[in-house]
Order: structure tokens, then sequence, then C-alpha cells
């Protein structure tokens, strides 16, 4: 297999415009989550949202022109011959609430493949790239699907592209299903209430050793191996012996070739609804045992980014793995049976080479990654 390298990652939160600035606000355990502005919120369960502050739309486009923009001031250049993938869940949904509001709009974004050209006509990409919808483990599968590709030699630098917005549509949806929580949501807290919403995006290029020798790129950090699963029980509900997940973790640590003993921290999806929390802490206590690998959240710092969420999540933990630190899990303070001593409101140190990060969503479908630490290739 050839190895997975992570050569470039930059990411747009509503804690930051970067992925640095992100990362030194979550360390402080500061929350982007606050009141909606962007819609009516006053029928809706909850009122509250981690937004990307300053984002605003010109004439009939949505808010995802501008949320590309930021993600890719700076960005380095890629070779021609990079495959591209997106994860999207909802992509420029809020053109549709515009017009439904009577508001003259152009529908174009509505569909990936309009997103999907943007980005490869930035970057002059051949390749007219693919959209991964998967629910909230969009981004999470892109990144394996891409990794695959470079391990099996079928490419040699693939960019991952992830973001979703806050929109009404997707908003008063979830309200409708009684899963937003009136408050800041508390991933792993006993008196967790539901998850908040949020939105973002994240870019990360995947390379072989040989693409990235010849573009001068040092890795940030390693994909090693991959899993998804599907754990076929509910449509929004996830099975409670977290069976899918913990075959997702195990069919990454089978193709890292690791026993769970090399893992040494954990990104957890961590939403703060009851039955996801309890969910993965059952999933990481079948896999782990006895094991106390700190476990952490970053959804109630940045709200759930839906499709953007497992990019995301990896660009925070290739940092995280670098300064060898999971940052607090904000929002937590009673432990859930099961989280105590392993999620923490503060940040936790940790020794180690091996960092897992994973994802579940709608429909069952359950995924996870294995992340190594970088250094010269």
């Amino acid at each position: 297999m050839i190895p997975v390298l992570v050569t470039s990652a930059a990411a747009v939160t509503g804690l930051g415009d970067s992925l640095d600035e992100t990362w030194r606000r979550l360390l402080k355990g500061e929350s982007a989550i606050a009141s909606v502005t962007r819609f009516d919120t006053s029928a809706y369960q909850s009122r509250l949202a981690s937004c990307v502050p300053g984002l605003s739309r010109g004439g009939q486009e949505t808010l995802l022109a501008p949320l590309l923009e930021r993600l890719f001031e700076g960005f380095p250049d890629l070779p021609p011959e990079s495959r591209l993938l997106l994860a999207t869940t909802k992509g420029g949904i809020d053109v549709l609430e515009r017009q439904r509001r009577g508001e003259e709009v152009l529908l174009a974004p509505l569909l990936p493949e309009t997103t999907l050209a943007a980005v490869a006509g930035r970057f002059g990409l051949r390749d007219g790239g693919v959209n991964i919808n998967a629910a909230c483990a969009s981004s999470t599968i892109a990144l394996a699907r891409g990794a695959a590709l470079i391990a099996s030699g079928l490419a040699e630098s693939v960019l991952v592209c992830c973001l979703d917005l806050v929109s009404e549509f997707v908003f008063s949806g979830f309200s409708a299903l009684r899963a937003l929580s009136p408050e800041t949501s508390r991933p792993f807290d006993r008196e967790r209430t539901g998850l908040t919403l949020g939105e973002g995006a994240a870019a990360l290029v995947l390379m072989s050793p040989g693409a990235a020798r010849r573009c001068g790129r040092l890795p940030l950090g390693r994909v090693l191996g991959w899993g998804v699963a599907n754990d076929a029980t509910h449509i929004t509900a996830p099975a409670r012996d977290g069976c899918g997940l913990v075959l997702a973790v195990r069919q990454a640590l089978a193709k890292a070739e690791l026993s769970p003993g090399a893992v040494s921290a954990i990104s957890a999806h961590g939403t703060g609804t009851v039955y996801n929390d309890l969910m993965e802490l059952t999933a990481f206590a079948t896999v782990f045992g006895d094991r106390r690998q700190p476990i952490h959240s970053v959804k109630g710092a940045i709200g759930h980014t839906l499709g953007a969420a497992g990019g995301i999540e990896v660009a925070l933990g290739l940092k995280a793995l670098s300064a060898g630190t999971v940052p607090p899990t904000a929002g937590f303070r009673t432990p859930e049976a099961g989280a105590e001593e392993i999620v923490s409101r503060q940040a936790v140190s940790f020794a180690g080479d091996v960092l897992l990060t994973t994802n579940s969503g709608f429909g069952g479908v359950n995924a996870a990654l294995l992340l190594g630490r970088g250094g010269e290739e």
C-alpha cells in the first residue's frame, strides 16, 4: 500500500477564518455558538447555531461562494492532474430558500456540479470531480475514498473539499426531529439536550510520497487507515450497540495494520444527542476495552457542521497530533457514564503518534480514519 500523506489543510469555522485561528480558540475552550440572526428562529426548538461571522452573499449567489473564497485564500497550487472530491449534504440550499421568499436568485448553485466546477476552475484541475453525500459522514468518507485512490496508485494527488451552511431548511428539519438543543450542545454530558448546528468548510490535499517530493511539500500527517460501515438500524437513530461504528473502526485498524493499543487519542463525532453519544461510548469500549485514551468533540465549540464535520475534524486532528494535545470539549460539565476521566473541559496532553477520528450519520452510516504524525518523507 502506497503511503498517504496530508500535505495541505485549511479550515473556516465559526471560531475563525483559518485552521490556526480555529485551533487557537478551540484550545482556549471558546465557543462560537450564538443566537442566529440570518433568519427568524422563533418557531423552532432552538435559536442557536455557530455561523461564520461576516459571511454575506453578493447579488443572486449562494453563501457557499464567499465561504469558498475564505477557505482558499492563500491555499497552495495543485498539480492539474489532481483528483477532486467534494463533500456537502445540502450545498447551496440557501438560494432555494430565497426563491421561496420571492427573491430573484440563480438556482444553479443548488447542484453540487456548480461548486465542483468552481473549485476545479480555481486550481486548473482536469478532473471534474464528484460529490460525496453520505449525511454527516460525507467528508470522512470522501477522505477515505481519496486515501484509497492514493494507496492503490490510482492517483498521486487528491483535493478533498467539504462545506455546509447553516440554512433555515436544515435548521427547521432538525427542529422537527426534536434534535436541537435549546442551549449550547454539551457532548458526552449527562445533562445534554441535543445538538447545535454549525457551518464551515475544510480543504485537505492528499499526496503520494513521490508527488509530495516533486511538489516540494512536507507532510502535515498521514492517513494510516480507513473504514466505512452501515448499521442498517434506523433512518435517523444509531444502533444502540454501536455495531456499525465498531466495524468501521476495526476496518481502519486492519487497513493500517495496527492494534487498538496504538491509538493514543480519539476525535469523536460527539453531537450531544442522547443516543449518538451513548452509542459512541459503547463502541469505543467494545473496541478499546479498559484503555483510557482521551476523547473529545469539537461540536460544543463550532456546532455540527454536517457534511463538513469530518474534514474540519481531520484538519484539527492533525493539529492535535502535532501538539500532542486534544482540545477541551466545550459545554462538557457532568460526565455521562463511561465518559469519566476520558472527556474533559480542559486541554489534555497525550503521548503517541496515532489519532482516531470518527463520524456517524443518518441512515446508519459510520466512518473512521486513523491519522499519524507528519515528518519528512
